[in-house]
């Protein structure tokens, strides 16, 4: 394990509106200091938030959306977040910060 492995104590996780996905990949590429890597999962919203766009979501009650998980320095998450919120301005990006208990690869 890394010196960097072992530092990275928080996952953030950015739930987005298909349609940034291209965009929010390139903010997070372009600051590798703040996030040397990501996952990218497909995900479905749903509930008061949900922002329920065609007539397909509207019937299912749900929406299409990218999950991203970057795990990090939670001050460094904080300040990826605060650099996203300035350069993407969406009400319908959510995020949250859960611990990380413990990081590594496998070898």
């Amino acid at each position: 394990m890394t010196q960097s492995e072992k530092n990275m104590d928080a996952l953030l996780n950015l739930a987005i509106p298909v349609t940034l996905e291209d965009e929010v990949a390139d903010f997070l590429l372009l600051r590798p200091a703040l996030a040397s890597g990501f996952t990218i999962v497909a995900a479905q919203g749903m509930g008061q938030g949900a922002n329920l766009l065609s007539s397909m979501e509207q019937v299912q009650g749900r929406c299409k959306r990218k999950l991203f998980l970057v795990v990090g320095e939670q001050e460094k998450l904080r300040q990826l977040l605060k650099e996203l919120s300035l350069e993407i301005k969406s009400q319908d990006i959510s995020y949250w910060i859960t611990p990380v208990l413990q990081f590594g690869r496998l070898s």
